[in-house]
């Protein structure tokens, strides 16, 4: 098994408790949901030879006006 790299990381703390919240529920650590998702982006870039989907950009379909009461 080849050594893994370590990368010093600053996240927000806002985003670190997402993804913490996220890991848990799929039962990883904080550093393998990170790795995990790493690595889902990186097949989808082989998959389809681009860095994001054409579609990062669009509007989201989210009526904001309720959640800003």
């Amino acid at each position: 098994m080849a050594a893994k790299k370590q990368v010093p990381l600053r996240l927000s703390e806002k985003l670190y408790d997402d993804i913490a919240a996220w890991a848990e529920d799929d039962f990883r650590s904080v550093n393998g949901q990170i790795e995990y998702l790493l690595t889902e982006c990186i097949k989808q870039r082989k998959k389809n030879g681009k860095y994001v989907s054409d579609e990062i950009d669009a509007p989201l379909d989210v009526d904001i006006g309720k959640f800003t009461k």
